[in-house]
């Protein structure tokens, strides 16, 4: 029995050094976006990350300079809507997934990285990173790294 509880206790402490190993915390967290509409906090999820909306801060358009009414391309709420998703890491400290516009309700692949311990980096593009938008999310007052 003793031996069992070992072997238990060596699985669930690898189990958490190889996902700590996938999972930066300093990539999870929350995140303001850069329009200023939505807290999407990034966590894991399966074996990748995720980004759920948490909070919904305004409704301006990220497309007109007015800071007119966003019109989301569909009827879901935005609160607990998954806007990234199965976010992997890849070479220099990347990761690469996907993002929903709610806008246009359109679904990119996208890169995300540091760009320092409050910004993040989101660059959502089609086909190649080399053609695309970037964006740079802040970190979310009081959050937790």
């Amino acid at each position: 029995m003793q031996r069992f509880k070992a072997c238990l206790a060596f699985a669930a402490v690898a189990a958490v050094v190889t996902f700590s190993g996938l999972a930066h915390a300093d990539e999870t967290g929350r995140w303001v976006t850069a329009s200023g509409n939505l807290e999407v906090e990034i966590a894991p999820c399966g074996g990748a990350l995720c980004g759920t909306v948490v909070k919904v801060l305004a409704n301006r358009s990220m497309m007109a300079s007015t800071g007119q009414p966003m019109q989301p391309a569909d009827d879901k709420p935005a609160l607990g809507m998954q806007v990234l998703t199965d976010l992997q890491p890849v070479a220099g400290g990347k990761w690469q997934g996907r993002i929903y516009n709610r806008e246009n309700g359109q679904t990119y692949d996208c890169l995300l990285s540091l760009a320092g311990p409050d910004q993040l980096t989101v660059h959502a593009y089609q086909g190649t990173p080399a053609t695309g938008r970037t964006q740079v999310w802040q970190r979310a007052a009081g959050a937790v790294q």
